[in-house]
């Protein structure tokens, strides 16, 4: 099992809550540690999470996830709701950059993603979650690309797919009925015509008979 499905399975519990995507960063700068501090737990992998509860009304939330080195565990540990995330930074918009900024209403982390294209997948998930569950004082996205807004995201690709699957499963059903519409009145036509020969030649046997 993958990391990311882990995490979806033991960290956010699918009866409560259910996470939408997530993706695996460093730190861009070190954060400063105060000098008498002592007992760090070592190095650890650090995911960033978007989930949201099957409660109404939803909550979505952005959870750092945690798994510290030796040990097979997720903890979670910071978390924010969504409508405190304001900004959302690309940093390039020329390229599939990894490196990304995230500021809250508190606190702002520079992160640098495993690759590009995950950095890309999980601000498409984040951005249209964003449109979805925010209905004022959504979060700015700059220096991103821009087929990040074309609506050909991920999300709507997929919708597209299932859309279009129902769309020639109807067809196929609808002509199938067409199919079987037509060969059902082709049988009764034949049945009709078979009718009609064997009473004309019922007819005439009586006729030759007298």
């Amino acid at each position: 099992m993958s990391a990311k499905a882990t995490i979806s399975k033991e960290v956010f519990s699918p009866q409560d809550e259910r996470m939408l995507g997530a993706v695996l960063v460093k730190r861009r700068t070190k954060k400063k540690i105060p000098f008498l501090a002592t007992g760090g737990q070592g190095e650890y992998r650090t995911y960033i999470c978007l989930s949201v509860t099957n409660k109404r009304p939803s909550q979505v939330y952005i959870t750092k996830v945690k798994q510290f080195e030796g040990s097979a565990c997720f903890v979670r540990r910071s978390q924010w709701t969504l409508d405190q995330l304001r900004q959302v930074n690309g940093i390039d918009p020329n390229r599939e950059s990894p490196e990304f900024d995230l500021q809250f209403d508190n606190a702002s982390d520079q992160w640098v993603a495993s690759s590009g294209s995950e950095k890309f997948t999980f601000f498409q998930i984040l951005h249209h979650t964003c449109q979805r569950y925010l209905s004022d004082r959504k979060p700015e996205f700059i220096n991103c690309q821009s087929r990040l807004f074309s609506g050909n995201s991920i999300l709507h690709s997929a919708a597209d797919s299932v859309t279009s699957a129902v769309q020639k499963a109807s067809q196929a059903l609808n002509e199938r009925g067409e199919r079987l519409g037509r060969a059902e009145e082709s049988t009764a036509e034949m049945m009709n015509s078979a009718q009609q020969f064997a009473d004309t030649a019922h007819k005439l046997a009586m006729k030759h008979k007298c």
